[in-house]
């Protein structure tokens, strides 16, 4: 069946402060423009993960849905390539003082979230990533903006160092919550959970309007 394509255009107006740190080696061909903007490279993105790039063995991976749901789930990679395909152009914004603005290519978690069925009592989605990172959001916020787990980037498959086999695309909040390599989504009803820099102090709110502190 062929597949349609949900597009939704985000445009942030933030100077780019991008520097490449390596040179990767991208599987596909890397588009530089999408309906007349101008993207950012893969390369324009600095490496501030907290173990360093992991590396997914796809054969052995699984993407698990757990918590307050009816039913939990777990999909292969190959799985959630089958769903549908939604394309979205969204600009990241680092509190290191960088952005990148990339056309990110996933699927919807809300239609994940909606596989498994909702509690009522769910109020949060909490991200696991394969180096121990954990972020969370307010569920009405990744349901209402429909947002996307991206496998591509710029028409190409997500490298290692960018997250591969899926990274969080969480528009309008500063890149802590962008995850990288996400194994699990786990809803919850802990509204005050804590992932890994937002324990350390950065604000759980993650807006862009607002502070990057507690």
């Amino acid at each position: 069946m062929k597949k349609l394509f949900f597009i939704v255009i985000l445009s942030v107006f933030l100077i780019s402060g991008c520097t490449s740190n390596n040179i990767i080696t991208l599987n596909g061909t890397e588009i530089n423009n999408y309906n007349g903007t101008r993207l950012d490279s893969i390369n324009d993105f600095r490496e501030n993960s907290i173990k360093g790039p992991q590396t997914v063995n796809i054969d052995n991976y699984n993407l698990k849905i757990t918590g307050l749901v009816n039913n939990p789930l777990t999909y292969s990679y190959e799985e959630i390539l089958s769903k549908q395909v939604y394309k979205k152009l969204v600009q990241i914004n680092c509190v290191e003082g960088w952005s990148v603005k990339i056309l990110w290519e996933g699927i919807l978690i809300k239609e994940l979230l909606e596989e498994a069925g909702i509690k009522d009592e769910a109020n949060t989605v909490i991200f696991y990533a394969s180096d121990g990172y954990s972020t969370s959001l307010p569920l009405n916020y990744v349901l209402d903006n429909n947002i996307l787990l991206a496998y591509k980037m710029n028409n190409v498959t997500l490298p290692a160092e960018r997250g591969y086999p899926f990274q969080l695309v969480a528009e309008d909040k500063w890149g802590y919550k962008w995850i990288k390599w996400v194994t699990e989504i786990e809803l919850s009803d802990n509204s005050n959970y804590e992932g890994y820099w937002e324990s350390r102090g950065y604000n759980n709110n993650a807006d862009l309007s607002g502070s990057k502190f507690n």
